[in-house]
């Protein structure tokens, strides 16, 4: 077995640097800041505590599969799973309000035909058994297999299976996912709780694949669950099985290069000058980060070329209040724009600066019931996120700041009486932490690829990359696949298909 260099702590990182340990490899991690995690961060202050990263966990499977693959302790003893119930509250423009059972798709049906009205959840029910079919179609490919050769039949080949509609002597079926909501789902209602599911990745419903059908899909399937003490506990987890596993980490060591030798990987060069030799790398972070032929195709390189441009970014505003949480408090709320085509328009970048920070986005509120999270049941910890353009400033954020604020009242009665402080995080912040301040969306068939991510594998020999900026995309249980996709391919050779 040899020398595996992995550049940065996030958590794809991670996952394969554990699998390669217990695979018998000796194991290094190099990270630029100081610590672990990737996204996953957490900011402390005055005895409060928030999520800066994601919020709550869809499909642990993937990580329960990481824990008993590396070690005879399985995830739910390191760290307390609670599953979410209602996975969501929905508050529309119109003043209607659902909550949302967590997994329970007969119990999304009902509940939608009660708020919604007569034949919303039918129809709704309907769509998920073409999302699960749109599923199906692409499990494999898509999250537990390396990335195809012939990747290129996964561009245009829509998986979802549209509803046919026939006008002017046309049959047409749903090529995006906002003609998913506006052809078959036939409420603006049941089409806006479709479409935050994209928005939540930065992805523009009109030009995102219909494939995304299944983000709504895997979260009414499969659940979302909350760690408690806060998600960066999943990654202090996953971070100590890598210890004990003896994987080693070297924090405050900027990998800037991939070194080759011979045609192939073998190395890393850091910011300092210093060269550490091994015998395979993973590029863990976004591949453009770090120098090397990893970054542009290769002969025998599986890798799309994503779409270009800027992607949307993260705003996120911490909430300290005074005053205990309310009993019938949901742990998350999604709070829809008011003027949904205002809201896309912004993420494109297409109206001024000035113009853009004075539309009302989609606002999703975290309360989790967590004690871990407040100085004490008299005061309450909470976390609003919103999709905002690529380079949103200090100044338009602040600006943006105030109107998630104002969106939160409805879901915080009492707010700003209730605010001891608030904290702005801007995708600049994101950016200093991380790397970059975009968010990456998992890998999506169909929409001429613009939505599948580089390969596991490249074109160098000994060379591969994981996290969310590689296949299969972005997400936790999509950053926890590509770390075992990469495990795989560095102990099996070529010739693994799969991770089941």
């Amino acid at each position: 077995m040899g020398r595996v260099a992995v550049i940065g702590a996030g958590m794809g990182a991670m996952a394969a640097a554990a699998r390669l340990a217990v695979a018998g490899h000796r194991v290094t991690v190099y990270e630029r800041t100081d610590t672990y995690g990737g996204a996953l961060r957490r900011r402390e202050r005055d005895g409060f505590a928030f999520d800066t990263g994601p919020g709550l966990l869809p499909l642990p499977a993937v990580y329960r599969d990481l824990f008993v693959k590396t070690g005879r302790q399985p995830l739910e003893d390191c760290v307390e799973l609670v599953q979410t119930d209602p996975s969501a509250r929905h508050l529309f423009p119109d003043g209607t309000r659902v909550d949302l059972p967590n997994a329970s798709r007969a119990g999304v049906v009902a509940a939608l035909e009660r708020s919604v009205g007569r034949g919303a959840g039918e129809r709704w029910g309907e769509f998920l058994v073409r999302g699960r079919e749109a599923w199906d179609r692409t499990r494999r490919p898509l999250l537990e297999e390396p990335l195809w050769p012939n990747w290129d039949v996964l561009a245009d080949r829509e998986p979802y299976p549209s509803v046919p509609r026939r006008r002017l002597l046309r049959t047409r079926r749903a090529a995006t996912l906002a003609q998913v909501g506006e052809w078959e789902l036939g409420d603006p209602r049941l089409a806006r709780l479709l479409e935050s599911h994209a928005l939540a990745y930065g992805l523009d419903p009109r030009t995102a694949p219909a494939s995304a059908a299944v983000l709504p899909y895997m979260e009414h399937a499969f659940g979302v669950w909350y760690v408690r003490g806060g998600l960066r506990e999943l990654a202090r987890a996953v971070y100590e099985r890598c210890l004990a596993r003896r994987v080693e980490f070297r924090f405050g060591a900027e990998a800037v290069r991939v070194a080759e030798k011979d045609g192939r990987a073998a190395g890393v060069e850091l910011a300092d000058g210093t060269l550490e030799e091994a015998d395979h790398v993973v590029v863990g972070v976004r591949p453009d980060l770090v120098a090397g032929p990893h970054t542009a195709a290769a002969e025998g390189d599986v890798a799309p070329r994503p779409a270009g441009g800027p992607v949307p970014g993260r705003l996120t505003v911490l909430l300290a209040l005074r005053g205990a949480r309310e009993a019938d408090a949901v742990h998350r709320t999604v709070v829809h724009s008011p003027d949904r085509d205002a809201e896309l328009e912004t993420l494109t970048g297409a109206p001024p600066a000035g113009d853009r920070a004075s539309v009302v986005p989609t606002v999703t509120v975290l309360r989790p019931d967590d004690p871990a999270l407040r100085p004490d049941d008299a005061h309450e910890s909470v976390v609003l996120t919103a999709t905002v353009p690529a380079g949103t400033d200090a100044r338009e954020a602040e600006r943006r700041a105030e109107l998630m604020l104002t969106a939160a009242e409805s879901v915080l009665p009492g707010l700003r009486e209730r605010l001891l402080w608030h904290e702005v995080r801007t995708p600049a912040d994101v950016r200093r932490e991380t790397g970059t301040e975009g968010v990456p969306a998992p890998a999506l068939a169909g929409g001429g690829a613009a939505l599948l991510r580089p390969g596991n594998a490249t074109g160098l020999p000994n060379l591969y990359r994981a996290g969310g900026w590689a296949h299969p995309g972005g997400g936790l249980p999509h950053a926890g696949m590509s770390g075992a996709l990469v495990s795989g391919l560095v102990v099996e050779g070529p010739a693994f298909r799969g991770s089941v």
